[in-house]
């Protein structure tokens, strides 16, 4: 007699793609799911419900991304200073919600977060510490005009090296990917949740 194995609920949500469940995965998406709600996630919100479309892509995403989150040489504020930067450069409410309040809870200053909110260059930039002004500048110029300047540049690897301009990179391209597969699904935010961002 075989026994069936109790997993935890996913509480998966979805759009235009109808959420997966335990018994309607594949073996692949099974293997990322399982990998997701083993690791420091623990959740299966978010993107993972599309990128288990594709399930080994999805598993390297998820890999990525949980370096992106968790393994950067940027302290965590100015990780989600760039994590907000991409969700208010793609309008992407849930990426907004799951990381406005880590950001303020980690010290990111609340007027710089309204700004960016709003789609308003902070006025306040010369008041706040050059590490984030850094960080601010890079991800701004980077995310509009898909270039830096020489000054842009020099001011971020001032601060945190060749390996923070990287990582900076490696955020940017990973919510980048998170934002488009939760706009292209038009996820939905928690019941009770207004969106907070406003098209540009």
């Amino acid at each position: 007699m075989t026994t069936s194995v109790k997993r935890p609920p996913l509480n998966i949500r979805g759009h235009r793609f109808t959420p997966l469940t335990w018994d309607t995965m594949t073996p692949a998406q099974l293997a990322m799911a399982e990998s997701v709600m083993s690791g420091k996630r623990g959740s299966m919100q978010g993107p993972y419900n599309v990128l288990m479309r594709s399930p080994e892509l999805g598993h390297l995403a998820q890999q990525f991304g949980e370096h992106t989150r968790f393994n950067s040489s940027l302290p965590l504020a100015l990780n989600e200073l760039v994590i907000l930067l991409v969700a208010r450069n793609w309008t992407s409410q849930f990426v907004w919600f799951a990381h406005k309040r880590i950001a303020l809870d980690a010290g990111l200053d609340a007027t710089l977060v309204d700004d960016i909110a709003a789609g308003r260059t902070p006025t306040h930039l010369h008041t706040l510490a050059p590490e984030v002004a850094a960080v601010y500048g890079f991800c701004h110029e980077l995310l509009e005009k898909k270039q830096v300047s020489d000054s842009t540049y020099v001011a971020l690897a001032t601060h945190f090296g060749e390996r923070g301009v990287v990582d900076v990179m490696g955020t940017i391209s990973y919510y980048t990917l998170v934002s488009m597969s939760l706009n292209v699904d038009q996820y939905p935010l928690p019941d009770g949740t207004q969106p907070e961002l406003h098209v540009l």
